[in-house]
């Protein structure tokens, strides 16, 4: 039987810095990791999506998508467009909000936020209340925009999760204190 993958999404000029999360989580969900590098230099969604449909192709049902700041950005809007393979577990880490009440940038705000639901698709949004990247308001935004997402709002860990993974890959960190 093969091993469960986890393919991990990278923030944006996030590649060296999200390495520890992502090897973090791989262990912790018992999961090879599959971790490919973004452009720094293209950050249009497009240069983004394309690398990410074709890593979504290969993927089983038991795989994860773990996706960290502006690359779960990128990943929802894969998510929206018609024909793009679906995976079933997928977390949003710290994901900016780019609508008027987030960071207002239209280029990136999704247009369709219906998600498919055909494929049994589990979606979770998780922020740190101590983020100093993306503000944790950010995570009401995106909850009341994608209301079938599992919510956990965690009281420390940053923008990079620290010393969360066990808790992730549990899927569970306490009550959200909202």
């Amino acid at each position: 039987m093969p091993q469960r993958r986890l393919f991990f999404i990278h923030g944006a000029g996030g590649y060296v810095e999200d390495g520890p999360l992502a090897d973090s989580l791989s262990a912790a969900f018992g999961a090879c990791l599959d971790m490919p590098r973004f452009s720094d230099d293209d950050m249009s969604i497009e240069a983004w999506a394309r690398p990410i449909r074709q890593h979504l192709v290969g993927l089983g049902a038991d795989d994860l998508v773990v996706a960290h700041s502006f690359g779960a950005t990128v990943l929802l809007h894969v998510l929206t467009a018609d024909g793009v393979p679906e995976p079933r577990n997928v977390v949003l880490l710290a994901m900016p909000n780019w609508g008027p009440e987030g960071w207002d940038v239209p280029q990136y705000v999704l247009a369709d936020h219906s998600l498919p639901s055909h494929g049994g698709l589990t979606l979770s949004l998780h922020h740190c209340i101590d983020d100093d990247v993306v503000p944790v308001e950010h995570l009401d935004l995106n909850t009341a925009l994608l209301p079938a997402a599992t919510v956990q709002r965690h009281p420390m860990g940053g923008h990079q999760f620290d010393g969360l993974a066990d808790v992730l890959a549990r899927g569970r960190g306490g009550p959200d204190p909202g």
